[in-house]
């Protein structure tokens, strides 16, 4: 009976369950959704109970039908998406709909953390901007909006820390999402409690801190019962989805930089320091002793799928027809446009931008449509639009320090080669593409893995995982072509930025 693995990535729109060998090989998947709701403007809520239950569904599925004995599981990681505030009672009980990292209602309480402790001794502190999507600023307007629930919360949780809680029953706090917390010292890696006295807020409101790889507590019996899961099992801390994934892309030396593919875009870049940019978000890695200098943006894999909804009934029947996937096709579209789009520059600011902006207002531009322009530019533009918003925020890193090597690209869009190679062209830097359809939940599961000891270290691990598929050098003859349309880029990004609204 070999060693495995158990890996739970919840993530902005879906649960993936997946279980692993020790060698990083699949041995069985299982992807489950739940619904977001929009109930007013800047609200995006979920119900983190069906995180819970989705999770729970898909373990006992899997199991059930790989016929796995559950004692071969020897560890279980759990990452999840950035900025969740969840409020929960002494019982566990969750008290209100949890805010994710999209929502943005709480712009009063965010000007007004400025205006109490200064915006400069935040980020100096907290190594990251004073947003809304935060979820400092979300505390306090539950504590602002909902006084009845926020009297009666014993901890808020984020999402990793839910799950951990409700398979073992503790609970914690990983050091990854702690920059989620402006009270949180991100050169120290400690809670600071005069910041949080100072926004009104008692430390007693979050969990103890764990690094992503220690042993939280083991499975509970009544999940056990509910899971097939053996009774003990341990459960590390686990992190923030985009740590675990830059981990599952080979991600730990300096330098290195993963490149975030996915519904989200964005960077990760390894350092051993904490280089703060006002403009970036900085937090700890998933493995000790390393930062994470990212980038984040809301347009990334998304875009696509947006101009694949809206517009792509065209390429949806073909796929139907050839028994082949529309994105692959809308690629092969793409790979027909000249490089630059023939002029078309997208702004994939589709749900407000983060980093480097941090403009909630911010919306999707097409700039330069004319008659001979047809769908096939929209689709290139729209993912040149994505590799330009990832060079911006490269660029911003570059002005506090930071070195990039290779990068790491993981996510959906890893699997077009046109969209890969044109992020090569762009950023001038050379792509690896690791096996990247499970590169987060691979991170969670090597967490795990080395939690356990199956793994001597993360140099170990990545070692016996982490197997690179492509490689994309940038070419050339592009180079001069993406200069140009990088700078229309940015140049329509600061005329429009004041007329968002």
């Amino acid at each position: 009976m070999k060693d495995l693995l158990l890996a739970i990535d919840q993530g902005t729109s879906s649960c993936k369950i997946t279980i692993f060998d020790i060698e990083g090989h699949v041995i069985a998947s299982r992807t489950k959704t739940y619904e977001t709701r929009y109930p007013s403007e800047g609200y995006v809520e979920q119900d983190c109970n069906d995180w819970w239950l989705v999770s729970v569904e898909g373990i006992r599925e899997l199991l059930e039908e790989t016929h796995i004995n559950p004692e071969a599981i020897k560890g279980i990681g759990v990452d999840g998406i950035s900025w969740a505030c969840i409020p929960i009672d002494k019982t566990g009980n969750v008290l209100y709909p949890t805010m994710i990292w999209l929502d943005t209602r709480a712009t009063k309480e965010a000007q007004w953390m400025k205006e109490v402790a200064g915006e400069e001794a935040l980020i100096a502190l907290s190594g990251n901007p004073v947003d809304a999507a935060y979820i400092t600023p979300k505390m306090l307007w539950l504590k602002s909006n909902e006084p009845e629930i926020f009297a009666k919360t014993d901890k808020l949780l984020q999402s990793n820390a839910f799950l951990v809680y409700r398979l073992t029953g503790v609970l914690s706090q990983d050091y990854s999402q702690g920059y989620g917390f402006h009270f949180f010292d991100m050169n120290k890696g400690e809670y600071n409690e005069g910041m949080a006295t100072k926004l009104g807020l008692s430390l007693d409101l979050v969990a103890p801190l764990f690094h992503s790889h220690e042993i939280v507590g083991g499975v509970t019996a009544e999940v056990a019962e509910l899971t097939g899961l053996k009774k003990g099992t341990p459960v590390v801390a686990g992190g923030l989805d985009a740590a675990c994934c830059t981990l599952g892309a080979g991600v730990i030396s300096v330098g290195q930089t993963q490149e975030q593919g996915g519904q989200a875009g964005g960077m990760s870049i390894c350092l051993d320091k904490a280089l703060i940019h006002p403009k970036l978000i900085l937090g700890y890695h998933v493995i000790p002793n390393r930062w994470l200098l990212q980038g984040g943006t809301t347009g990334g894999g998304g875009t696509l799928n947006w101009v694949n909804r809206e517009f792509g009934q065209y390429e949806q029947d073909r796929a139907t027809e050839e028994n082949s996937n529309p994105f692959a096709i809308m690629s092969s579209e793409a790979a027909q446009i000249p490089a630059g789009s023939d002029g078309v520059v997208y702004l994939p600011y589709m749900k407000g931008e983060r980093s480097p902006l941090w403009n909630p207002n911010a919306k999707g531009v097409y700039y330069g449509l004319s008659y001979d322009k047809t769908r096939a530019h929209m689709i290139r533009s729209t993912m040149e639009g994505v590799g330009y918003s990832l060079q911006h925020n490269l660029e911003t890193a570059y002005e506090v320090g930071a070195t990039v090597g290779t990068l790491s690209s993981v996510g959906g869009s890893a699997n077009s080669d046109v969209w890969t190679q044109l992020k090569a062209d762009i950023t001038g830097l050379k792509i690896e593409v690791p096996y990247s359809d499970h590169a987060t939940t691979l991170g969670a599961a090597i967490l795990a893995g080395v939690g356990v000891g199956l793994y001597k270290n993360f140099e170990d691990a990545i070692s016996r995982t982490v197997k690179i598929q492509k490689v994309y050098e940038p070419n050339k003859e592009n180079e001069e072509i993406y200069k140009q349309g990088y700078q229309t880029y940015r140049k329509l990004s600061e005329i429009l930025v004041d007329q968002f609204f």
